[in-house]
């Protein structure tokens, strides 16, 4: 992306004037409000075009995978920014959406990114040897594989199982799923520890076979988790732990800096 001086000043997402409101082609009042879900409109905002059968439905099932996670630290510091600020809905959405990073949630992406690279270096080719190779070079340099392993779900991660099992169902499954599958064949041994497909994995493969653009793939969990942002910050106003957590956390570390002065003296 270049930044700075553009040669184009146009937009393709929306426009309006006096009487009517247009988004991607379509007038947002006779064409949209109340007949189309709202998958199918972020789709449709997205790329341009309203999605099929089977991408509304690989789309709708990445969203719920996605979407609640428990009180991860992004929650954490949704529902503490709430909490010290009860009238700030969106400051505290934004909080929790400040922490989706290259760890949690936004993982995803690098997973994506990792995907493309394979199979663009496979280039239609032999796949398997491509992913041998980079797994190997992985181990060399004690890097971390993308979109695989699970501290948690050491046996597979159940959310993947099913996205990629729904993938197939639906006719997406193609060459990212493919590239992903052929990494839980061999990352385990040339790795030499459990590493299954996580939800961080399955969740780009099944995007991207499904036709969606990887410069757009952290959409994807941000959407997701600012529902389940919703409900934790719709909980907090109820019955706040926002707190709670920061009393925990304010017990459960140690100090071990220089002590004052005075004591240091005695």
């Amino acid at each position: 992306m270049r930044i700075g001086k553009q040669d184009q000043a146009f937009t393709a997402i929306a426009t309006s004037d006096a009487e009517s409101i247009t988004v991607r082609g379509h007038d947002l009042c006779d064409d949209l409000i109340g007949k189309i879900g709202f998958s199918d409109y972020f789709w449709l905002l997205v790329i341009g075009e309203k999605p099929t059968e089977a991408q509304r439905g690989m789309l709708d099932a990445c969203l719920v995978a996605i979407a609640e996670h428990g009180l991860v630290p992004s929650v954490q510091a949704a529902r503490m920014t709430l909490a010290a600020g009860p009238d700030a809905w969106q400051g505290a959405m934004a909080a929790g959406l400040l922490g989706m990073g290259n760890v949690v949630a936004g993982s995803s992406e690098a997973a994506g990114r990792y995907l493309a690279e394979l199979v663009a270096a496979a280039e239609g080719g032999d796949i398997e040897s491509v992913v041998i190779d980079s797994l190997r070079q992985h181990k060399a340099k004690r890097m971390k594989v993308a979109g695989m392993g699970h501290p948690q779900h050491s046996g597979g991660d159940p959310r993947a199982d099913r996205l990629l099992a729904i993938a197939d169902q639906l006719g997406v499954s193609g060459t990212y799923i493919n590239a992903l599958r052929t990494l839980d064949k061999h990352a385990g041994t040339i790795i030499e520890r459990p590493l299954p497909i996580n939800v961080s994995g399955a969740i780009p493969a099944c995007m991207l076979d499904a036709g969606w653009p990887l410069e757009a793939l952290k959409a994807v969990p941000l959407l997701a988790r600012t529902a389940g942002l919703s409900a934790h910050l719709y909980e907090e106003s109820l019955r706040s732990i926002g707190f709670i957590m920061s009393h925990k956390a304010d017990l459960a570390i140690s100090y071990d800096g220089k002590p004052p002065r005075k004591h240091a003296a005695e």
